[in-house]
């Protein structure tokens, strides 16, 4: 008995053009990953001594963070032999592809500037702004879905979609997966776990582990880059990009906690011996 697969209808990835200018589903993602992140941070602001103008600065930054990192991530992480052919190639954003990695270390580069400019430790402000970012993340997500890339490897599950451009064959809807993982799950997980003062370093920690984690399985089921292909025909470069992260993570976890009950010990001696 054979199985009938939805067939994905071809979506024009611009939702409309005005002359040059042109509004595609994944550019409205994008802005609505950061009316999101900007909304909950108000949220949130109560518990910094940070006024509304730096908060707004904090999040251009980040934003700026994502774009620039997340392209330059994609040339050298996916694209450098193109790149080393064609050095304007880093320029060519129409032509699409943006990292998420390499978005992660430009908020990272972002966030260190902020921190330094605005006199706050480094991790008050990454764990500040962990919880905002899966609500992004997700909001990409389903941008992939819409333009119908980043599809998963082939399978028979009754869920299975027929993507455009993918062939004949039905595929995972990773993309989907990813925005159940990294979106939605991630952003409860790091919400109801900041909801209550933490170690600091705790939250950017967690949000290390547990993206890392979640991206590491998600490429089982995600479509490696035909020009990449799999490392021993085993693993692939997300996978060996997220591994850091989840090691990373783990590591901050620990030291986050560590340094907490240093402090705590040390509290508890100095007012003993005033005692």
């Amino acid at each position: 008995m054979s199985q009938s697969y939805y067939v994905f209808p071809q979506i024009d990835p611009a939702i409309f053009t005005i002359g040059p200018i042109s509004l595609r589903w994944y550019g409205l993602m994008y802005l609505v990953g950061f009316v999101a992140a900007f909304w909950l941070a108000g949220k949130r602001l109560h518990r910094t001594s940070w006024s509304k103008d730096q908060l707004s600065d904090m999040l251009f930054w980040g934003f700026l963070g994502v774009i620039l990192g997340g392209r330059i991530g994609y040339v050298f992480f996916y694209q450098f032999p193109t790149f080393m052919a064609d050095p304007l190639y880093l320029f060519k954003i129409w032509t699409g592809g943006m990292s998420f990695h390499g978005g992660l270390l430009g908020v990272i580069t972002a966030m260190w500037w902020f921190a330094r400019k605005t006199q706050n430790r480094f991790f008050t402000v990454t764990d500040f702004i962990a919880p905002l970012v899966p609500i992004g993340l997700g909001a990409g997500r389903v941008g992939n879905f819409i333009n119908a890339e980043l599809w998963g490897r082939t399978t028979d599950v009754p869920w299975a979609i027929i993507f455009p451009n993918a062939g004949a064959l039905p595929r995972h809807p990773s993309q989907l997966y990813e925005f159940v993982l990294e979106g939605i799950l991630l952003f409860i997980i790091l919400w109801l776990f900041s909801r209550i003062p933490r170690p600091t370093g705790s939250v950017s920690g967690l949000f290390l582990l547990c993206y890392g984690s979640f991206r590491f399985v998600v490429e089982y089921f995600r479509e490696p880059d035909q020009h990449l292909g799999l490392i021993n025909g085993m693993i692939s470069r997300g996978q060996i990009l997220s591994m850091p992260m989840v090691l990373g993570g783990l590591a901050l976890i620990i030291w986050a906690y560590r340094q907490a009950n240093d402090t705590t010990t040390a509290k508890t001696a100095a007012k003993a011996k005033k005692s």
